[in-house]
């Protein structure tokens, strides 16, 4: 039975106006520095690739990289000061007039499409730069910095909420508690994602979360059915490889 996905929140998109010639090539050294980085761990172990070594493989100089990424452990997952303050403005405006949880559910959703976007820029399989990712966390300074990096981002997600419902995070665990979910939810979508290689679009995955979440997430979900369906393909196309 084929499930149909459920529609995602409308509204107006949560990026910024055109991309200038200058921020292009931002993007460009960013992605650059992001596939050295990741092509070195991968290659050598975090404990063996430095600063110097990621800047020299993306030709640009180590001060260059200081001005993209706070360091080697950040650059592995893409770790940008300014998104968490992007979250927090875009949760607070989107949707106007519309439910807190449904603005999240847009912001989020486009926000994974985006990560998904620049994994894909990097070139080759971008599930598979997730699970080189994935490999890099088991370093304990790596997961270190990602677990600060999921810290910030939830932190900026709680005051997105509580600003946009009027409320105060002292006496009101609502937006926390959304905001954690949140966070753990779309973690989990990603590493469904990257195993399946890619096979559902990220953001219809998150979308599809939300929607579950809103239900209560019950055991017999359309999120449920539309990843089994998936994950019989893989396997059974896993089997036939080996074969």
């Amino acid at each position: 039975m084929t499930v149909a996905s459920t529609p995602p929140v409308t509204g107006p998109p949560v990026t910024g106006p055109p991309v200038s010639l200058r921020e292009r090539k931002k993007l460009a050294t960013r992605l650059l520095l992001r596939r050295a980085a990741l092509e070195l761990v991968a290659e050598r172990g975090l404990a063996n690739v430095t600063v110097e070594d990621i800047a020299e493989a993306a030709e640009v100089s180590p001060r260059t990289f200081f001005n993209y990424f706070a360091s080697k452990e950040a650059v592995l997952f893409g770790g940008d000061s300014d998104r968490a303050a992007a979250l927090r403005a875009a949760i607070v405006s989107a949707v106007p007039g519309q439910p807190a949880r449904d603005a999240l559910r847009l912001v989020l959703t486009q926000d994974s499409e985006a990560m998904a976007s620049e994994l894909r820029s990097l070139g080759g399989d971008p599930a598979e730069w997730v699970r080189r990712m994935k490999v890099a966390r088991t370093d304990p300074h790596v997961r270190a910095a990602h677990a600060a990096q999921m810290s910030m981002i939830e932190r900026a997600i709680a005051e997105g909420l509580a600003a946009r419902l009027g409320a105060d995070q002292e006496t009101d665990p609502y937006p926390g508690i959304l905001a954690a979910a949140s966070v753990s939810m779309v973690r989990a979508c990603l590493t469904f994602w990257a195993g399946s290689g890619g096979a559902i679009p990220l953001g219809q995955v998150i979308d599809q979360a939300f929607k579950t979440l809103a239900d209560g997430f019950p055991e017999d979900s359309d999120l449920r059915r539309i990843t089994a369906n998936v994950t019989t393909a893989t396997t059974a196309a896993n089997r036939k490889d080996t074969h």
